[in-house]
């Protein structure tokens, strides 16, 4: 069984930095893209950046030239660097990765997401 193993969130006040982490394991054959999505009280989950297995970045406007996504494919972990934090960053972020994982002859290729973790940012 895939499992994806989040940290790094907490409470921070504005113009301050965190780093999540999200650390994929169990029977993986490859990992394709990585990703952040974020959820905020009343929000729908909105994508904030994503990282193909290319290294190909995409991030969401409101965070472009805050947030860094990145990868380490020897660990099976997607980071996201976040500098110059706001009150707006406020919401639970949740990793998501898609990973192949193989069984006997067989291939399977889906997303796995992380439990969560909760980033508060102070005005």
């Amino acid at each position: 069984q895939v499992q994806l193993a989040e940290s790094g969130g907490g409470l921070v006040q504005a113009g301050g930095s965190l780093r999540l982490s999200c650390a994929a394991s169990g029977p993986i054959f490859s990992i394709n893209t990585m990703g952040w999505y974020r959820q905020a009280p009343g929000n729908q989950r909105e994508l904030v950046a994503t990282i193909t297995s290319a290294d190909k970045t995409n991030y969401v406007d409101s965070v472009k030239g805050r947030f860094t996504i990145s990868r380490d494919n020897t660990e099976n972990t997607v980071y996201l660097q976040m500098d110059s934090l706001k009150p707006e960053d406020t919401a639970v972020y949740y990793c998501n990765v898609r990973v192949m994982t193989k069984s006997g002859g067989a291939y399977d290729s889906r997303n796995y997401w992380g439990q969560g973790t909760q980033v508060t940012v102070s005005s």
